[in-house]
């Protein structure tokens, strides 16, 4: 039989609530033995037979030093006495070790160690000083499963994050010490984002493992062979990654090339497509776009002011900065494109403004080149590339960049407020140019829609998916995305029909693709019964994603991308 000491070490909690837990079952086991004791002496002693409820009643009593009177005067073997006196006494103890053990941590701001709160680590990652909104990569890793421990040489910050519920802690990623407190011994990887101090970093865990991954993220792509060098296995850019996410769909809005689809079984693909300010489709209601009946692509979900409908409502209007998720064969997917993009082609020089040229328009305009496009910059500061010196925010900058002709602007600048102003102002100078914007607070998202952005990235989501996809190998319809797209085995629906699965009532997830036992593509019929030698391709939210993994305990497969 599995002991109770035994059942709480499994059970997982943290150092300092297993404490907690131990003080109240010694403390609960004390009022019992107390209370049988009491109640076995008065019927020896005494000569006194009462209820062992009585008994504990007066325990209660005297341990909290609330009274005890009413049984005084039937006390006179000395050896009753000795024992009430040691009630009393023990009693005022345990009232000092509990304001000292729960109390004064609970209701002051006295300093606790954040070491006691970690629950027993293994096969975790340690996040080393991430500065990219550390909450939604906690999270992203939560939703997936994997456990974690964050280093942060903030005090203030790790008390925060463990006040708030994550596993954090105070110390240096440059001392092998706070490693060691972090568990590295059974940990599968670690993942450093410490600026400069990535390298001092990744050689103070190879003198501890070399056996270990070590994830590297940098703001500067240039520095990938030296970090490389040093001992990191995969070094990641996500500035450099959202700069050409950006570009990409730039181009993409004008361009009848379809780019980042996803191939989910034979012939049908997945993707993404952003809605220009002079499609047809904007103002219609979905029900009303007859996608389907014109072009036999799917509309799967879509994305409004930033919130995904998965699927959407049949009466959702379709704005300007609709992003619609489809599926179908790729002569569908061009044909609907050509209803979601501007009446104009892509034509070479066609120009595009870049604001900040800094990780992200490099990247940006990288890719816009590649595809023939002429790149107008705009920066603070006189560099290669700048064709403007001044204020992405500023009416002058922005004519004088030719915002009013331009068919895009990439807002790429490292500051919220100024990416917001530029939004708007280039929304007012040229209502139909398509407006990309990176943010880097996530909650600035929505604002951007409202500004008028058609298209927005915000650097703590896609650094936190690059984190995610690297850790679990999931394939996903890009890093930017909030869309997980994962395949599962049907063996948990075997002698179901997909009607009755109900996947998408009880998860939020909907199953785009169905690959039978020989690796063939079937229709979706709600009706088919399967077989359970199937193959699954579903798409969700993330949340929903972990949900559906989680509901049914099945596990992902390779998916071709």
């Amino acid at each position: 039989m599995t002991s109770l000491p035994e059942s709480i070490r499994r059970f997982g909690p943290s150092r300092r609530i297993r404490h907690v837990i131990y003080y109240i079952i010694g403390l609960v086991s004390l009022v019992v033995f107390y209370a049988v004791a009491y109640n076995y002496a008065l019927a020896r002693l005494e000569g006194v037979n009462q209820s062992i409820f009585a008994s504990f009643e007066f325990v209660i009593q005297t341990m909290t030093t609330t009274g005890y009177g009413q049984d005084s005067d039937i006390w006179s073997h000395p050896l009753m006495f000795l024992f009430v006196a040691s009630i009393q006494i023990s009693g005022i103890a345990i009232g000092f070790f509990t304001l000292r053990l729960i109390i004064i941590p609970l209701f002051t701001s006295a300093q606790v160690n954040l070491d006691d709160r970690l629950s027993p680590k293994s096969d975790h990652v340690i996040i080393c000083e991430y500065r990219r909104d550390s909450v939604i990569l906690l999270d992203e890793l939560k939703q997936l499963g994997i456990d974690y421990v964050l280093i942060s040489s903030s005090r203030e910050d790790a008390e925060s994050l463990s006040n708030r519920g994550y596993a954090a802690i105070h110390g240096s990623p440059q001392s092998a010490a706070t490693f060691e407190r972090a568990s590295i011994r059974t940990a599968r990887a670690v993942i450093t984002d410490a600026g400069n101090a990535n390298v001092n970093t990744i050689l103070t865990v190879r003198t501890l493992r070399s056996d270990i991954d070590v994830i590297a993220l940098t703001d500067d792509s240039d520095m990938e062979g030296v970090l490389r060098t040093v001992g990191a296995d995969t070094v990641l850019s996500p500035h450099a990654v959202l700069g050409h996410r950006l570009a990409e769909k730039a181009v993409a809005s004008f361009s009848s090339e379809l780019r980042d689809t996803i191939e989910i079984g034979g012939t049908t693909k997945l993707m993404e497509l952003p809605v220009s300010e002079s499609s047809e489709l904007v103002g219609r209601k979905i029900r009303d776009t007859k996608v389907r009946e014109r072009t036999g692509a799917t509309i799967v979900g879509a994305w409004f002011d930033g919130e995904l409908q998965l699927p959407p409502s049949p009466d959702a209007v379709v704005s300007p900065n609709t992003v619609l998720l489809v599926s179908g064969e790729e002569a569908a997917l061009e044909e609907l494109n050509e209803f979601t993009r501007p009446p104009r082609s892509f034509t070479e020089h066609e120009r595009f403004v870049l604001l900040g040229l800094g990780e992200v328009g490099q990247a940006a305009k990288s890719v816009i080149q590649e595809a023939g496009g002429d790149v107008v910059g705009i920066d603070l500061e006189e560099r290669d590339g700048v064709d403007v010196v001044g204020d992405g925010g500023s009416r002058e900058a922005l004519l004088e960049a030719g915002v009013e002709t331009a068919g895009a602007i990439v807002v790429g600048v490292p500051d919220d407020s100024v990416a917001l102003l530029t939004t708007a102002m280039a929304q007012s100078l040229s209502p139909e140019i398509e407006i990309l914007v990176r943010v880097g607070d996530a909650e600035t998202t929505q604002k951007a829609f409202t500004a008028g952005a058609d298209y927005v990235l915000s650097v703590p989501r896609v650094s936190a998916r690059m984190v995610a996809k690297e850790l679990r190998g999931e394939d996903i319809l890009a890093p930017a995305s909030q869309i997980r797209l994962v395949r599962v085995p049907a063996a948990e629906f075997a002698g179901k029909t997909l009607a009755n699965s109900r996947i998408y009532e009880q998860t939020g997830c909907r199953v785009i693709a169905i690959q039978d036992a020989d690796g063939q593509t079937v229709d979706i019929d709600p009706q088919r019964r399967f077989t359970g030698d199937e193959r699954l391709t579903i798409v969700g939210r993330d949340e929903a994603v972990q949900k559906f993994l989680k509901r049914f305990d099945v596990s992902p497969t390779d998916l071709a991308s």
